[in-house]
């Protein structure tokens, strides 16, 4: 199931970025007291009551020599797009101005639910101003993000004006979407694979605007083709047309089975491709790697094992992603990639017995014993895989804290040894016996 996608919005300085740093745990938005400050919106994964959602910071102004007012509409209109709901902030130390009630009156336009947040209040009474309801937002909540004051109430406010999407059904659908930065040939990988033009092909980067579902059915198998518009790098997303892109690219995974990472061979990785990966990282998806426009390298006997090991390096938390050169221009390898989603997806969805893993698991652990942590040894006492898409696997240890970053490293290498993972994550989850 997709995660679901809070927006956070407000004028400049009201503590949005503070906000969205105490949601997602980490300081992952520049944090000033300047307006302004947030020059690119900022996409994290944070879970609440064990709800997981995609939280936004739509940041402050993107070009401070526009007109304030439309660069507010136009950061309030690209979240609340594609958001589920939205948290509308306010500063609760100043008086309300033109601008937050703008900002309020274009969501009072929309449908999407949203949760109003008085923020500041730290040092000001539990009770907000009566001029507040003026938004005509509905009941506030009173929050001070900078100390973490009531955040559970605004959260739980916001996911409770969701609707819950209900379990997809067990289907024989394979979602595989086509994921990279601009002009890196994506549309014209899914029009060769379909053997007709079903999307616009353009040497101009960012012609695909919008995520594209197309249906396919190739021998016995069906699946639903997502391409998806190119993932620029933050200093060319200007328009806002882009950055709805972006968003829409990014939910385009969380929807997804497979997702293909798309490369330009002449190329090859730009800081854009890691950003990319990165998102394909941590939705926990089953992918691989094209390197695309292969007919445009000189190659001789080495060329692939060269570029391959160059992928290695630069991808290395990829590592599990398998690599195939292709062509769309030419056709060369085209045949291989939906074989390729088929294989990736039968590991994406493999479920072990736990009598078999318990064995495989006593075997690893006898070849190489776990590493005295402060003198005490890691003790695996049972193994058990508790959901797939992807596998995941519990741990009943004597101490969770004993199970060193390498020593998991082994396990997970191993496992794919014998059980022969490919292309997609493993999640392990350790709890101590007795829990």
């Amino acid at each position: 199931m997709a995660r679901p996608v809070i927006a956070i919005v407000g004028r400049p300085n009201v503590g949005k970025s503070t906000l969205f740093n105490r949601i997602v745990k980490q300081r992952l938005a520049i944090v000033e007291d300047t307006p302004g400050v947030t020059r690119d919106r900022l996409y994290a994964k944070s879970n609440w009551l064990n709800r997981e959602f995609l939280v936004v910071d739509t940041g402050g102004l993107t070009d401070q020599r526009d007109p304030i007012q439309t660069q507010i509409r136009k950061q309030v209109e690209l979240a609340v797009e594609e958001a589920d709901a939205v948290i509308m902030v306010v500063d609760g130390r100043e008086p309300l101005t033109v601008s937050d009630y703008q900002v309020a009156e274009l969501l009072r336009k929309t449908k999407k639910p949203v949760a109003l947040a008085v923020n500041k209040i730290e040092s000001h009474p539990a009770t907000p101003d009566p001029e507040i309801y003026g938004l005509g937002l509905g009941e506030p909540v009173l929050i001070s993000a900078e100390h973490g004051l009531n955040i559970g109430d605004l959260l739980e406010l916001a996911l409770s004006r969701i609707e819950m999407e209900p379990e997809a059904e067990e289907d024989d659908l394979i979602r595989v979407t086509f994921a990279g930065r601009p002009n890196v040939g994506k549309s014209s990988l899914v029009n060769a694979l379909l053997g007709k033009e079903r999307v616009i092909v353009s040497e101009r980067p960012g012609t695909t605007r919008d995520a594209i579902d197309i249906p396919l059915h190739v021998n016995g198998s069906n699946f639903l083709l997502v391409d998806t518009a190119g993932i620029r790098r933050k200093a060319k997303v200007e328009e806002a047309v882009e950055y709805y892109s972006v968003l829409r690219a990014i939910r385009a995974v969380e929807r997804s089975d497979v997702v293909i990472l798309v490369l330009d061979a002449a190329e090859l990785i730009t800081e854009q491709d890691l950003k990319i990966a990165g998102i394909i990282k941590d939705a926990g998806k089953a992918c691989f790697i094209l390197v695309n426009k292969w007919d445009l390298i000189e190659k001789d006997s080495e060329t692939a094992a060269k570029f391959e090991e160059q992928i290695r390096r630069e991808l290395h938390f990829l590592d599990y992603a398998p690599v195939l050169f292709v062509s769309a221009k030419t056709g060369q390898r085209l045949g291989k990639i939906l074989i390729m989603a088929n294989k990736v997806m039968e590991s994406y969805t493999l479920r072990i017995s736990n009598n078999r893993l318990n064995q495989v698991v006593g075997e690893i652990t006898a070849l190489h014993q776990p590493p005295s942590v402060k003198g005490r040894m890691l003790k695996i006492y049972y193994t058990k895989q508790i959901k797939v898409k992807p596998p995941t696997f519990q741990f009943s240890v004597n101490d969770p804290e004993g199970m060193h970053f390498s020593y998991q490293r082994y396990l997970e290498n191993q496992l794919r040894d014998y059980f022969g993972f490919v292309g997609t994550p493993l999640r392990f989850q350790l709890k101590a016996k007795g829990d």
